[in-house]
């Protein structure tokens, strides 16, 4: 079965979709582009999108599977810097449940992250059960306890929360996301930060915060995490990332500074 069809009716011949296929999969000849290395196209959907005559299809990017693309305004150069910096990572939550057709928006955002040679790969697993987040600290503290490295590195955060029930792991937050991804997949983690970071930023238009959940990560995803069991996580899959998220208690009324910025073009 041919990989690409092309309606030669529509066909103006005008080779974008040639010239935009990054990996060689086309070729321009009198009759219209012609596939000539058909194994090698990883479904970017490219050649598709870029038709003006919409008479290229793709079976691993089917036309009929993309969106007609209206004229979106675009955010001015100030507006663009000013929304990024107004993520923060939000550590304090309201003591209120997140809805889960939010939760639900947030993870569709996340998949549609890029991703190395469009390998995707990345699943979402969404935790708003308050019983099994905390059950989730609770073993993550004990595993922390028993292991010679970290129990010292976090004893601090072990005391907070033997003595005082201060979580510092998951912050009491209403929910958290994890990425999976299969454990033999070696883009895993790389593509769920890319993701994690798409939902950190879509997250403060549905008036919610987030943060990533690092110290958690450390337990999380090592090979003898008890999270696997807690998450019931299915076989052969292997936890890449994880994000608190809830709706923030406080209002930020200023925007931070970084470090002075270290940049330079390279001179030869």
């Amino acid at each position: 079965m041919s990989l690409i069809t092309i309606n030669e009716e529509k066909c103006i011949k005008c080779g974008l979709c040639v010239e935009e296929c990054p990996l060689g999969v086309l070729k321009l000849e009198s009759t219209g582009p012609k596939e000539v290395n058909p194994d090698a196209c990883f479904a970017c959907g490219h050649c598709v999108a870029i038709c003006p005559k919409e008479a290229i299809d793709n079976n691993k990017s089917p036309l009929a599977m993309q969106t007609e693309k209206e004229e979106i305004p675009k955010l001015n150069a100030e507006e663009a810097k000013n929304f990024i910096r107004s993520r923060r990572s939000i550590r304090s939550y309201k003591n209120t449940p997140v809805e889960r057709e939010k939760l639900m928006q947030l993870v569709d955002v996340a998949h549609l992250a890029p991703t190395a040679s469009n390998s995707q790969g990345i699943s979402y697993l969404i935790i708003d059960d308050k019983k099994t987040i905390e059950l989730a600290v609770e073993e993550c503290i004990n595993w922390f306890e028993n292991d010679p490295t970290w129990s010292k590195m976090l004893s601090g955060i072990i005391k907070g929360y033997r003595e005082n029930k201060v979580d510092t792991i998951l912050r009491d937050a209403p929910s958290i996301i994890l990425t999976l991804a299969d454990d033999d997949f070696y883009n895993g983690r790389e593509n769920s930060m890319i993701s994690l970071s798409y939902l950190e930023l879509y997250a403060p238009s549905l008036g919610l915060g987030s943060c990533w959940a690092g110290v958690f990560e450390i337990c999380a995803r090592s090979e003898n995490s008890p999270m696997y069991k807690i998450f019931n996580i299915p076989e052969k899959k292997k936890i890449t990332g994880a994000v608190m998220v809830g709706y923030p208690k406080y209002c930020y009324k200023r925007f931070t500074d970084r470090q002075p910025l270290s940049a330079s073009f390279y001179e030869n």
